[in-house]
């Protein structure tokens, strides 16, 4: 199999690259490889790699910047998911396309399923959904979306490499504690979307995040706890929990964005619980 990874230097993308099975020739783009937004120049890559499929790793990330530049969050989000897919059908590629929680409302008291009314609160958000919207538009019959949730990784920038930061100069954080999803560990995430890319009969929506449930809080109270434990921070940091309103930020985030997961579970990808999977990251992270 010929594997198209794009947003290789991002810490998804860098785990995919790090995790990819024996057997498998990859090719590994980041945007200063191929810009996803360049209708041309993907159309140019993917027919001349001609990959078995392509992992879209590159998203416009930067949740609150992308209330102020819409129209660079559309062109990655939006424009590029399509732009692949248009590259993706021509070749006869599948796309694996990454998207994200922020496309539902949080209003829900029970994991979102993947048919869910996607109903986003951001720019970052409505441009992921409507980049899902391009791809199945498309590529409906060779296509699978990939859902997921609060992402970090041992490089790159997170949420737990900003805790541990917060936490050494000052001794403590505030943090969120009425914001509640599931946080995801990078490795096993790029080691699901490898699972999908063998298993070729698998389309459409699909959920994956770690295993249980917790707020921005409890997830930073666990950092402390494992970063004291992992050396990575002195004992007894404090956690103070807040409220929304008392961290106001330009983008919106949903209150509530656990994602269900059964059918990829169904398909034996079976998730570990977050708080084992923080462990691990944690360990492969360098001591301060």
């Amino acid at each position: 199999m010929k594997a198209l990874v794009t947003g290789a230097g991002g810490q998804v993308g860098r785990m995919l690259c790090a995790t990819c099975p024996a057997g498998i020739e990859l090719i590994a783009c980041g945007h200063a490889d191929l810009d996803i937004a360049d209708a041309d120049g993907v159309r140019a890559r993917v027919l001349r790699e001609r990959p078995d499929v392509i992992i879209n790793a590159a998203a416009y990330t930067a949740v609150d910047k992308a209330e102020s530049e819409p129209q660079r969050a559309r062109a990655i989000n939006a424009d590029g998911a399509g732009h692949l897919a248009a590259g993706a059908r021509e070749c006869g590629a599948r796309l694996i396309h990454i998207s994200t929680d922020f496309v539902f409302d949080g209003r829900s008291s029970s994991p979102y399923r993947p048919d869910a009314q996607t109903r986003p609160l951001s720019v970052y958000g409505t441009t992921k959904r409507d980049g899902e919207q391009a791809v199945l538009e498309v590529l409906a019959d060779a296509a699978v979306i990939v859902r997921t949730a609060w992402v970090y990784g041992a490089e790159g920038a997170n949420f737990v490499r900003t805790m541990l930061r917060i936490m050494r100069e000052r001794g403590g954080a505030r943090v969120v504690a009425d914001q509640v999803g599931t946080p995801t560990a990078a490795r096993p995430l790029a080691e699901t979307l490898w699972r999908i890319a063998a298993l070729t009969q698998i389309r459409g929506i699909h959920h994956w995040s770690d295993a249980g449930v917790a707020s921005w809080y409890d997830f930073a109270v666990a950092i402390a706890e494992e970063g004291a434990a992992a050396g990575l921070l002195a004992p007894h940091v404090t956690v103070t929990p807040i409220a929304t309103e008392d961290y106001p930020t330009p983008a919106r985030r949903p209150a509530y964005s656990v994602l269900e997961k059964r059918s990829l579970i169904a398909l034996g990808c079976v998730p570990a619980h977050w708080r084992q999977r923080l462990r691990e990251t944690l360990r492969e992270m360098p001591h301060a």
